[in-house]
């Protein structure tokens, strides 16, 4: 939610931008220099795909990010817009998430019974489309307004599993070595976050002139995206069909997945994440505005974009340093730390400079660890089982937010201060199974393509 409404008070200071950009240039210029005698500098463009494919699917990438970027923006200004009240607005939150939580966990099985997962790429750039078309020609009082909130939700849902599965899976398609993707991991990253920048600039000069012909514009730059989606999806990789039946491999997977505890703790982890992620997003707005204060959150958004592009590309330095740390190690240290950050939001009253420098810690740590899971579920999932892994840790986190959000709406039985230090305890949590999965990650990986 960074779109610029009313004038705002309290503002970041304007070299802070200056000072990510450059800490972003010199983290990815210098790296190869620090480095040269252990990884070359085409490594460290990835060597996973051929530059053509690798620049096409980053691409890719960037326009899903967009699409999705282009409403995340808005936030509650929307439907505040369109005259919806608070309980309907707490409506749509329920609907979203109670729709991830109900159908997430069955559409990677779906896409693979239809086709693969570049399947499900092409349908989050078709759902796109039809949220910017229902926007842009159905009036906001339409009894089925409850449509595009339910696409939205699925839309996202994709986002989350479909694109790196597609990526894992050619990967492997065209005989590439796994290990060759960690760097297109944070590349994704990175590209996501400056698209969400982006994403925010195009909503906000829309925005600037009319409020009206703004949104109605955004519809229209959507639905654009989409179209270029869908043809640059249809035009790309064709997945191969797994030879394994449906029915076979959901045994498989819960065969596999189930009984292995190194995956669950890594879906623990990575739920606990986004559920983190998700309360952040809820909160952040009215964390910084409590008690009547001003604050111009459209200059605030890019900030914490920015911090996650910067932590992204800490990644590589991590993976290919002479440190001594595991990866889980890193992970350890990151989710306490921003389990801390958290914590100090949710303790007490802050100072508006304070809450933005711990957001921007945080996402700079969340812009460390989604690569960094991506990097763990290479070493332990099979690929073929990446997707539903992915969605399927997804429940338990759209669960807690879907009961918290009904806790809190409906029944005022919850502050947000104790919702935040929820997410901060489950960070902590996810602290300690990475150090339960490096040390159950020492026993011999058992490599189920084998099987």
């Amino acid at each position: 939610m960074g779109v610029e409404v009313e004038n705002s008070k309290w503002e970041p200071n304007p070299s802070l931008y200056g000072f990510i950009i450059t800490c972003c240039f010199f983290s990815i210029a210098l790296f190869p220099r620090f480095f040269n005698k252990s990884v070359s500098p085409s490594a460290f463009s990835d060597q996973s795909l051929s530059p053509s494919s690798h620049r096409y699917f980053l691409f890719l990438y960037f326009l899903a990010s967009a699409m999705e970027g282009v409403w995340s923006v808005f936030g509650d200004f929307e439907f505040v817009y369109n005259g919806m009240s608070k309980e309907q607005i707490l409506f749509s939150l329920c609907l979203g998430f109670g729709s991830s939580l109900l159908y997430a966990s069955l559409l990677p099985f779906l896409f693979d019974s239809i086709g693969g997962h570049h399947k499900a790429c092409l349908m989050f750039c078709m759902l796109h489309l039809f949220v910017g078309a229902w926007k842009r020609m159905v009036p906001p009082s339409h009894p089925c307004s409850w449509l595009p909130t339910l696409s939205s939700s699925l839309a996202t849902s994709i986002f989350s599993f479909a694109f790196e599965a597609w990526l894992v899976l050619e990967n492997e398609n065209q005989g590439h070595r796994q290990q060759a993707l960690n760097h297109t991991f944070w590349l994704m990253t990175f590209f996501e976050s400056a698209s969400l920048i982006g994403s925010q600039v195009l909503a906000n000069w829309l925005l600037a002139s009319n409020v009206d012909t703004g949104i109605a514009s955004s519809s229209t730059a959507t639905i654009f995206i989409a179209i270029i989606g869908i043809f640059c999806v249809t035009k790309g990789w064709k997945q191969v069909p797994h030879s394994a039946p449906v029915k076979n491999r959901r045994q498989i997977f819960y065969t596999h997945i189930f009984s292995d505890k190194r995956i669950l703790l890594l879906g623990f982890a990575h739920a606990c994440l986004q559920f983190s992620i998700a309360i952040f997003w809820i909160l952040w707005a009215p964390t910084l505005v409590a008690d009547g204060r001003e604050v111009h959150l459209g200059l605030i958004y890019p900030c914490l974009m920015g911090a996650r592009m910067l932590g992204s590309t800490v990644f590589p330095w991590l993976l290919s340093g002479p440190s001594s740390l595991r990866i889980e190690d890193c992970l350890v240290y990151a989710f306490t730390v921003l389990g801390l950050a958290l914590s100090i939001v949710a303790y007490d009253y802050q100072e508006i400079g304070v809450l933005v420098s711990l957001f921007c810690l945080f996402h700079a740590g969340v812009g460390l660890i989604i690569p960094s899971l991506a990097r763990l579920r290479t070493i332990h999932v099979p690929n073929e089982l990446r997707g539903g892994m992915i969605s399927l840790s997804l429940a338990p986190a759209n669960a807690a937010i879907l009961f918290l959000l009904i806790l809190r709406g409906y029944y005022q039985k919850i502050e947000n201060s104790t919702i935040v230090a929820l997410a901060a305890l489950g960070l902590f949590m996810a602290s300690g199974s990475m150090h339960l999965l490096k040390r159950w990650g020492k026993q011999p990986f058992q490599n189920w393509h084998k099987s």
